[in-house]
C-alpha cells in the first residue's frame, strides 16, 4: 500500500471560495459520506481545508496569496493510502470537489524521505 495526497483545486473568485457557506455546508454530507467510505476501507488518514488566503515566500521576497499569480488555488487535500496510483485516481474521481465548477483534484504519490 502506498500513501497519496489527493489536492482540492477550485478557481479563484476575487480572493475567496466560489461557493457560499450555506452551499459548503449543504455539501458536508456528501464529503463526509466520501471520507468515510475510504475510512471504512481502512485507506483514510487525514483532511483538512485550507483558506484562500496566504502568503509566497521567494528568494526575491514575500508576496500575499498564490491568488495574484494563477487563477486556480489549492483548497484542501485528503491523505490517504492506496493500494495503487489506478486506486487513488478512483478515489479522486468521486470526490464532491468535482461538483463544483472548476474543481479538480490533483493526485500525487508521497515519495518515502530517507534521512
Amino acid at each position: 500500500m502506498q500513501d497519496f495526497m489527493l489536492l482540492f483545486r477550485n478557481v479563484a473568485g476575487n480572493g475567496s471560495y466560489s461557493v457560499s457557506p450555506e452551499q459548503m455546508q449543504a455539501a458536508m454530507p456528501k464529503w463526509q459520506h466520501w471520507m468515510g467510505e475510504m475510512a471504512q476501507q481502512g485507506k483514510f488518514v487525514g483532511t483538512q481545508p485550507l483558506q484562500y488566503e496566504g502568503k509566497t515566500v521567494r528568494v526575491s521576497g514575500v508576496t500575499d496569496g498564490p491568488f495574484a499569480e494563477i487563477k486556480e488555488l489549492v483548497v484542501g487535500y485528503v491523505l490517504c493510502k492506496a493500494d495503487d496510483e489506478a486506486e487513488a485516481i478512483r478515489f479522486a474521481q468521486s470526490c464532491p470537489i468535482l461538483d463544483y465548477p472548476g474543481g479538480s483534484v490533483e493526485v500525487r504519490a508521497i515519495a518515502p524521505f530517507e534521512v
